[in-house]
């Protein structure tokens, strides 16, 4: 770092500031520092940094799939968040698999990070239960875990009550949730807090809710989706709306309505969830449910810091607030 620092003809703290992305830095010094790193081939000794300040200035974030469009945007938004706050966020995938959600938090590979950002799907209580104490450890999710972990979750439940409401409110009474969980189903993750949002809406106007108009979806992309959409339609064509449980599943559903002729919202309203940025753009505009990301980063952030800096704390839970956007899709 000293060799930098003399080449760019700054201070040490300065090249220190430029390597750990602070935001003190002016844009022309960052620049010529980063080209004299780039000249000497300088590189960070993460193992090194860790002995000496007892922190690697990285943390972690561990989402089951890289080609969900929605953990790419949560990753973004995490990325900026903390470096900000002088640390690097490096992304790990999971695929969903408890062991691999187990491993991201092992010994071996906490070594590399100051905390870790878990998106679980895989986990156990039992296995929370033992994470306690052993790192910094924010958790993001649906799952009902024991509060000794810190825990940022979306409002699934409201949120899919407030889309069903919207769908009825507009006069649909045939409402098919896309990606739900039947009654007896022993999924996890966030279809069957989704479906029972769907079904809470229809109770709450004294409707019951069409069981039959579940459609699980084996493949959470949209392909999944348009396939188990047109099964739908084949077998029940007086649907006269879909709640798909993410915005990914509702790309499907528009597809196979437009495969099958059915125009939307004309003959059929359709309403996905997570408020993703590229299809508030795509004609007719996808209605959505908007679980609020900009407020879970914030939290999940001052959580993570909180927890770095007091290992001690005590455990919090927190619930994102949650919103109808309505768009083209639906009116």
């Amino acid at each position: 770092m000293s060799d930098v620092a003399r080449a760019a003809g700054v201070s040490v703290m300065t090249v220190s500031n430029v390597l750990n992305d602070r935001p003190r830095v002016g844009a022309a010094t960052r620049e010529r520092v980063l080209a004299v790193v780039a000249e000497l081939g300088y590189e960070i000794d993460l193992t090194a940094r860790r002995l000496r300040t007892g922190r690697t200035g990285t943390v972690a974030l561990v989402v089951p799939r890289f080609d969900h469009q929605y953990y790419a945007e949560l990753a973004a938004l995490l990325a900026t968040a903390f470096a900000e706050n002088g640390h690097h966020l490096v992304v790990e995938q999971s695929n969903a698999s408890r062991e691999n959600e187990l491993a991201a938090v092992s010994p071996a590979r906490l070594r590399f990070y100051d905390g870790i950002v878990l998106s679980a799907v895989g986990l156990t209580a039992e296995d929370v239960t033992h994470l306690r104490g052993e790192v910094p450890l924010v958790l993001l999710g649906e799952q009902d875990l024991p509060e000794v972990v810190d825990h940022v979750m979306m409002a699934n439940a409201e949120g899919a009550r407030l889309a069903t409401e919207h769908l009825l409110e507009r006069g649909s009474r045939r409402i098919a949730v896309l990606g739900g969980a039947r009654v007896g189903d022993v999924a996890g993750g966030i279809g069957p807090q989704r479906t029972a949002g769907w079904r809470a809406a229809h109770r709450a106007r004294g409707l019951e809710p069409p069981e039959e108009l579940v459609a699980p979806v084996s493949d959470h992309g949209s392909g999944g989706a348009r396939g188990a959409t047109t099964e739908l339609f084949r077998r029940y064509p007086d649907v006269d709306a879909v709640f798909a449980v993410t915005d990914q599943l509702a790309v499907g559903a528009l597809a196979a309505l437009h495969d099958l002729g059915r125009r939307v919202p004309e003959e059929v309203r359709v309403i996905g969830f997570d408020n993703l940025d590229l299809l508030a753009q795509v004609p007719p505009g996808l209605s959505t449910v908007d679980p609020s990301n900009a407020w879970i980063v914030e939290q999940t952030v001052e959580l993570l810091e909180r927890r770095i800096a007091d290992p001690a704390a005590p455990a919090v839970l927190r619930e994102s607030p949650v919103r109808v956007v309505a768009r083209g899709s639906t009116d």
